[in-house]
């Protein structure tokens, strides 16, 4: 569920008295979910972006977000515009929480079984061959064929936050299967942003940052539990990649990688292990209350008291999962203001008749939608059923095809980092231009179709 359930009772209680009102925070709230990736934040950022940049102060909002920031350190300086140091420096925090979650679900989840992994898997490679093949058919050799990558990769935010709407009408596999192929997506856009986007390398970056990844994973291997160094070695690894010349997003998913997503201690060892604690504790807060004035009793007893209480934090933080702490600490801040922000800094387009003529009229805004909207679903569709009918993969437990279905429609939502791909393909601001028209064409096409879909796909709640 995208709601904490104690939420959830307030908000029911609030509108308890207008059946409109909570059917209709029913349907809003988990676009506003603080506790999960929400794309509603993003929605009204994208609003606001589109409007500025149709109006009279385009020039002067665009200007802003080319405004140069520069850090330096002694002799040495780095300056990027705003823009780029969101794109370089907040934009990896969401893929840290795309890492986490992915490898949650490579351990413990949906992709710990190697026929339900296969299922995303070949879902998602399908769901990159397909829409790219059908651009390049649609787009032709010329110069728009460079915005390629723009069709690989699937919005997250948007696609968890409509089916979070519905989530009392499907299994939780379905939300696992869609973040699961999701992760994959974006991990193969990222690939896609290193290998075709990235004009130099700089190998002593990557040694900086391989270096520092390998250090985690030794702490990690030793059972190192202080999260300062992993603070520092993450900085260190998201320097490096940045410093490379990749694109520091790679940064974010690796050092998502690295996150606990199983306890310390499981709940058994804890029960077994923290009684004869619980029963020390008591003992020596007894003598501490019968300490009756005396100072060297008092001291003695309070130290005892403090250890125990010591013992029993620090038991209890063991079985408290990492990774889901880390999650939860990030997301509130990824979806408030991470993504608003890159949204903000990144959508320029200018929805004018003339702007929409030009884009109707070249072939790279048409191929970017019929890539999306249409190869995106069609080729995550034929590729886990083909893999089904194969014996290599099967569907995770309780999700149907007609589920599937619905899903798939949402593979077509691109958005955030289709726009920033479409950015990095192109130089020529035109061609920019159009891409992202197609991108928000293809986006509102396929999230109205995933609601559609996904309103009758599932099972109806129980009143």
């Amino acid at each position: 569920m995208a709601i904490r359930p104690r939420i959830a009772g307030r908000e029911h209680a609030r509108a308890g008295t207008s059946p409109i009102s909570r059917a209709f925070l029913k349907r809003v709230a988990p676009l506003f979910a603080g506790n999960e990736i929400s794309g509603g934040p993003m929605l009204l950022a994208t609003f606001v972006a589109l409007v500025l940049s149709s109006s009279p102060l385009a020039s002067g909002w665009e200007d802003f977000w080319g405004l140069s920031l520069e850090i330096s350190l002694g002799s040495h300086s780095l300056s990027h515009s705003l823009a780029e140091w969101i794109d370089h420096a907040l934009l990896p925090l969401f893929f840290v929480i795309i890492g986490t979650d992915m490898k949650r679900e490579i351990v413990t989840g949906e992709l710990s079984r190697w026929r339900s992994a296969a299922f995303p898997l070949l879902g998602a490679i399908g769901g990159m061959v397909v829409p790219v093949g059908l651009f390049l058919v649609i787009a032709g050799q010329g110069p728009e064929a460079a915005g390629w990558g723009a069709v690989v990769v699937t919005d997250t935010a948007f696609g968890l936050a409509l089916l979070a709407i519905f989530s009392d009408r499907f299994p939780a596999g379905l939300r696992a299967l869609l973040l699961a192929f999701a992760a994959i997506d974006d991990v193969g856009g990222l690939l896609v942003i290193a290998g075709a986007y990235t004009r130099h390398i700089e190998i002593v970056g990557l040694v900086v940052a391989a270096v520092s990844f390998g250090v985690m994973l030794l702490l990690r291997k030793l059972r190192w539990f202080s999260s300062f160094p992993y603070v520092l070695l993450s900085i260190a690894t998201w320097g490096g990649i940045f410093a490379s010349g990749i694109h520091a997003t790679i940064a974010g998913v690796v050092i998502g990688f690295v996150a606990p997503v199983r306890p310390r201690l499981d709940k058994d060892a804890f029960s077994r292990g923290v009684q004869r604690k619980v029963d020390d504790f008591q003992d020596a807060y007894r003598q501490l209350r019968q300490a009756d004035g005396d100072d060297r009793i008092d001291r003695a007893a309070h130290h005892e008291v403090e250890a125990h209480l010591g013992y029993l934090d620090e038991m209890t933080a063991a079985t408290e999962v990492t990774g889901d702490r880390l999650v939860g600490v990030l997301t509130p801040w990824v979806s408030y203001f991470v993504l608003p922000l890159f949204v903000l800094s990144n959508v320029h387009v200018a929805i004018t008749p003339d702007a929409l003529a030009g884009a109707v009229a070249s072939p790279l805004a048409p191929a970017v939608a019929a890539a999306l909207v249409l190869g995106k679903p069609i080729g995550f569709l034929f590729a886990s059923w083909l893999g089904t009918r194969t014996g290599i993969a099967r569907l995770p437990s309780g999700v149907t095809w007609r589920m599937v279905l619905a899903m798939s429609s949402l593979a077509g939502i691109g958005f955030t980092i289709s726009l920033f791909i479409a950015d990095l393909a192109f130089a020529d601001s035109r061609l920019v231009e159009q891409a992202s028209l197609g991108t928000l064409a293809a986006s509102a096409v396929a999230g109205l179709a995933g609601y559609v879909f996904l309103r009758f796909a599932g099972d109806r709640p129980k009143m």
